[in-house]
This record gives C-alpha cells, sequence and structure tokens, in this order.
C-alpha cells in the first residue's frame, strides 16, 4: 500500500505554481515521509558473510569483535546468531554447526532463527573468509546510518514536546556525539607501533634542543618543572579568592597564543565574567596598562599607545573567547571540537570548574563535580590538548597558622585531584599579611601540588595586580605601589 495513504499527513508537499523553494514545514513533511516509508539502511549479505567467516575461521572473531557488536546486525536472527558466537567465545569454545546449534537450542532460539538448515547455509557460504572483515565494516556503517536515522526521529518528537530548548539542543547534541564515540573507538596498539610513535616524538624534541616540550606557560621556572603543559593533560588551578587565579589563567593563555615558536590556537571559556571584562584584562596585561584607570577612563598618551600596541598583537592572536553562563560540559564539548577542527584548538582555559554544569541531571553536587572533572579530562584527551580548568578551595584554608594550599583543600569532589594530571596552587602571602614592609609583596607563589609525570615544588612569579599580570622573578622594575596588597 503506498505509504502516503497511510499517513495523509505526512504526504510530500505539494507546491504552488511558481513555488521554487519549500518552506521549513514543508521540508519537515518530507523528511518525516522519508523515515516513515523508506526501509531502513542495511545490507543482510554483508551480515550472511561475516557470520559465515567465523563458522569458516574462528580465529576471526578476535578482530571482529573490535568493529561490530550484536546490535549492529539489522536482520534479529543475524543478532541471535551473533550472540551466540559471543558466548561461545567467552567460555573459550569453538564455534561451528554443532556448538551454535546447542547453544542456540538451549536458549530456545534455535527455530527462530531459520533452524539448523539455515545455519548450515551460513557455514557453507562461498564468500571468502578473508573478506569478512570488510564485510564486517559494512554491517557497522549502516547500523550507524540506521543510529542517526533512530536519533534524527527521535529529535523531531522531541522537538515537538520539549519546552526546555537548551535541553533539547544539549539531548540532540548528545545522541550523535555517543554515535560517533561508537565509531571512533581505537584499537589496541602494538608496541612496535607505540615505540615508533614515541621515537619519533623524542627526535623532534631532541632536535629542538628545549625544555618545553608542551605548551609554554610563558614562565621560564613554571616550564622547567612541567616541561610546558602537555597534550591530553588536565590541569588545575586552584586558589582562595583575590589570589589571581583569573589572572594567572589569562596569563598562561596569552602567552600561549602569542609566545613560543608556534602560536597555539587557544579558547577562554568565562563562566564568571564578561567578554569585555576578559579583554579589558587582556589589553592590560600585554600593555601594561592600570586596569583602575582603565575601568574609569584614566588614561594618559602613553596609555592610549601601549592600549593600541597591545591590541595590536591581541588582534593577530589566535584567541576565542565564549562568555557562556553555566556551560555544560557537553557544551563545552562541542564547541571546542568544532575549533579544533576549524581553528586546530591548541589550549583550553575554564573559569572556573566549580560553575559548569553536567550534561546530565544529577542529585549530589560531589557527584556533579566529580562527573565535570571526568568530562574535562576526557576532553583533554579526545582532542588531545591541554584543558586548564580553575578550581576553587573549601574554607578549611582559613583555619590553619599557615595558609598555603595543600591537596585536600580542593573544594567538593576528591574526583579533581583523582582526575588531574597537574595540580597548582597560588598563594599569595601578601592577602593574609598586610603589613608595610612584607618581603612577599608582589610575589605570587605557584605550589605544584601533583605533577603525574614530573615533579612537586614551588615557583616564585611577580604579580602586578594593577596590570593583572605576571612575569618571571626578577629584579622587579616596577614602584612598590604596584605591589600593594589586595
Amino acid at each position: 500500500m503506498d505509504s502516503r495513504k497511510k499517513h495523509p499527513n505526512l504526504s510530500s508537499p505539494r507546491h504552488s505554481k511558481g513555488s521554487k523553494r519549500e518552506n521549513g514545514a514543508e521540508a519537515l513533511e518530507r523528511a518525516s515521509a522519508a523515515l516513515s516509508r523508506n526501509v531502513p539502511p542495511q545490507n543482510l549479505e554483508a551480515e550472511q558473510a561475516v557470520l559465515g567467516g567465523v563458522f569458516l575461521r574462528n580465529s576471526l572473531f578476535h578482530s571482529l569483535v573490535d568493529i561490530i557488536r550484536s546490535d549492529d546486525f539489522y536482520s534479529p536472527a543475524h543478532r541471535i546468531i551473533f550472540r551466540s558466537f559471543e558466548t561461545l567465545y567467552s567460555q573459550n569454545s569453538p564455534v561451528d554447526l554443532i556448538t551454535v546449534s546447542e547453544s542456540l537450542a538451549q536458549t530456545q532460539e534455535l527455530e527462530s532463527v531459520g533452524g539448523p538448515v539455515y545455519l548450515a547455509e551460513l557455514a557453507s557460504s562461498p564468500v571468502s573468509a578473508a573478506n569478512a572483515l570488510h564485510h564486517a565494516a559494512i554491517v557497522r556503517d549502516k547500523a550507524v546510518a540506521r543510529r542517526l536515522i533512530e536519533a534524527a526521529s527521535d529529535i523531531i518528537g522531541n522537538c515537538y514536546d520539549s519546552q526546555d530548548i537548551e535541553g533539547l539542543l544539549d539531548k540532540s547534541e548528545q545522541s550523535i556525539f555517543q554515535i560517533s564515540d561508537v565509531r571512533s573507538k581505537t584499537t589496541v596498539h602494538t608496541s612496535k607501533d607505540l615505540v615508533v610513535r614515541v621515537f619519533k616524538e623524542l627526535q623532534k624534541r631532541v632536535g629542538h634542543q628545549a625544555m618545553v616540550t608542551g605548551t609554554t606557560t610563558g614562565y621560564d621556572k613554571l616550564d622547567e618543572m612541567t616541561a610546558g603543559m602537555q597534550n591530553s593533560d588536565l590541569i588545575i588551578v586552584a586558589g582562595r579568592p583575590s589570589m589571581g587565579k583569573t589572572a594567572f589563567a589569562l596569563n598562561m593563555a596569552l602567552n600561549a597564543a602569542i609566545k613560543g615558536e608556534t602560536p597555539t590556537p587557544t579558547a577562554i571559556f568565562s563562566l564568571e565574567m564578561s567578554m569585555d571584562q576578559i579583554m579589558m584584562r587582556l589589553l592590560c596585561c600585554q600593555g601594561k596598562v592600570d586596569l583602575g584607570s582603565l575601568r574609569r577612563g584614566y588614561l594618559e598618551d602613553k596609555d592610549w599607545a601601549d592600549l593600541y600596541e597591545a591590541a595590536e598583537v591581541l588582534s593577530n592572536a589566535p584567541l576565542f573567547v565564549d562568555d557562556t553562563a553555566a556551560l555544560s560540559t557537553m557544551e563545552l564539548r562541542a564547541r571546542c571540537r568544532r575549533l579544533k577542527s576549524e581553528h586546530n584548538l591548541g589550549l583550553v582555559v575554564v573559569d572556573y570548574l566549580q560553575l559548569m554544569r553536567a550534561s546530565r541531571d544529577i542529585d549530589s553536587r560531589e557527584q556533579e563535580i566529580s562527573d565535570i572533572s571526568r568530562n574535562l579530562k576526557a576532553l583533554a584527551k579526545e582532542l588531545n590538548i591541554p584543558v586548564v580548568a580553575l578550581s576553587q578551595l573549601n574554607r578549611k584554608v582559613e583555619e590553619r597558622s599557615d595558609k598555603r594550599p595543600m591537596l585536600s583543600d580542593l573544594r567538593e569532589s576528591g574526583a579533581i585531584e583523582q582526575d588531574a594530571d597537574v595540580i597548582m596552587f597560588i598563594y599569595r602571602d601578601e592577602v593574609y599579611n598586610k603589613k608595610e614592609g612584607n618581603p612577599k609583596a608582589g610575589i605570587a607563589e605557584i605550589i605544584i601540588g601533583k605533577q603525574r609525570n614530573g615533579p612537586v615544588g614551588e615557583v616564585e612569579l611577580h604579580f602586578i595586580k594593577n596590570y593583572s599580570r605576571f612575569e618571571n622573578l626578577s629584579a622587579t622594575p616596577y614602584p612598590s605601589e604596584y605591589f600593594q596588597p589586595s
């Protein structure tokens, strides 16, 4: 029967005379009609070839399990047969007509798949077992296409039912990415492959004769201790309020984007400050212009000249700023993926972790922070770039005589400590010790409390609060008033 008669409301659109372009409603009707009447993508011959290949050569199953799973088969009978293969494989039993028939008989599924006759047809398939992996890829691709159709159909239905557009966007994007993740799983690599890859990287590093093998922080001593910000690392920068966490993160982002042999495309996700505020800080940092004077509009001719020069540098820097409030991990992942694809993104800075939200509803705040932390680490690993996330500390710091933070001070979740590859704490003694003549005035201690692949320790930097700027520690060229405590 014609599907238009079965679904009169989803018939093909009728264009008025002279109509050259369908509108959105007509396009939706046409897409819905296609979904309802078309046979889903499938290749039964390829499915039969895969099953027959395993009968002919059991050893193929070792490779097949990395390509397809039982749910990838379109035919219910083929799904059941492949599951019986999985059962026998897990029991170290051979896969042949007798064992498969017995396995299916025990689950009372033998007749539903066509009985011993159909199994015999598969086992005697004329298709070469050597081509089974190629056929498996066809089966997998058809399954991906079906899942995309199913996801698209769900998205269309949800668009009619949902009033929460933000939630709908997040859920829709997540459903597509989940399909992509299944398809893009990497296989196990041989030690030979890994040795070759590592030696190529070592030769590259030796050729550069440099201490920094990752993305530079812009600070010599810090780069010496960390070798720079390493790809796939989650780097946590933590501190109490007024310590300069945001300023430090922005300084590292700016240094990465303008220093080094090749500028690193860098994305700043600010959940607390607006993009205008971020840019004002970056301009003052680069131009060494007083931030307070800029905010009040009290600028001298030299300040304007310095700002114009800084503006030119920033205009040409591969910097991207996003000030979306309450950004979810899924939204962050999607935007970073696009930036990676379009601009070869090399560094992500998130300010700050506790202001993010998980992509799913979680009752416990601690579990939500754990989920966010895991997703940030997964993002760093997936895109193979360093991810810097700022984090708050709990109030226990204030109860100690020594206010220097430690790992146990990380707020709301022990998962942050577990997931992070590097944890840096910022401590400025002048925040607590405001008396005149403090020898630590203008000094920020960057305490490396954890480094998975390197030493822990401390690096001291100048912090010029008026400029929102960190610099390598040296004989300071700045007057003492620039180091007044906050």
